[in-house]
């Protein structure tokens, strides 16, 4: 097994491969396959080793536009973050008032059909590294269903690969 030092006790620690709940991304229910972690055998702590991250986060925010259900507000968080754009910037171009995004965002109000499939379109439009495949993505809009249900989002690391799991 590899070593390492914790970031938290400065003692040692091993790297072994896991799953990791990477609530780090701002969504509640993405788990990462296959990565490295740093187990402290003194303290108890542990820290992902997340190669690629650029790529890691894209593949994500493309899990998170091709959802078959109704985006939930951490989700529509994430890819407004994504884009590195503020709720003035986001709301201005979704031609809606900074305190409905941050409704939206925080589950307060629900996301409207409109302004799901909005997001979703923007979020390609402008997403680094997402304009491939986008007309796919754009004609499964078709197919979102008009309910919100929690969806988990499983990666693999080594392949960049992922699949949706019951919430």
């Amino acid at each position: 097994m590899k070593k390492a030092q914790c970031s938290a006790c400065g003692g040692d620690a091993e790297i072994a491969r896991g799953t990791w709940n990477f609530t780090q991304s701002g969504l509640k229910r993405v788990v990462l396959d296959g990565i490295e972690i740093i187990r402290c055998g003194n303290c108890g702590n542990e820290d992902p080793i997340i190669p690629r991250i650029n790529d890691l986060m894209k593949v994500l925010a493309w899990a998170v536009i091709r959802k078959p259900y109704r985006l939930e507000g951490e989700e529509v968080r994430f890819l407004r973050k994504y884009l590195r754009m503020t709720q003035d910037e986001f709301s201005c171009l979704l031609h809606v008032d900074k305190t409905t995004l941050s409704k939206w965002e925080n589950n307060e109000d629900p996301v409207g059909d409109q302004s799901d499939r909005l997001i979703r379109a923007i979020a390609l439009a402008l997403g680094e590294g997402l304009k491939r495949g986008q007309e796919e993505a754009v004609r499964e809009f078709a197919r979102i269903q008009d309910l919100r249900r929690p969806v988990g989002i499983e990666m693999n690391v080594e392949t960049m690969s992922f699949h949706y799991a019951a919430g």
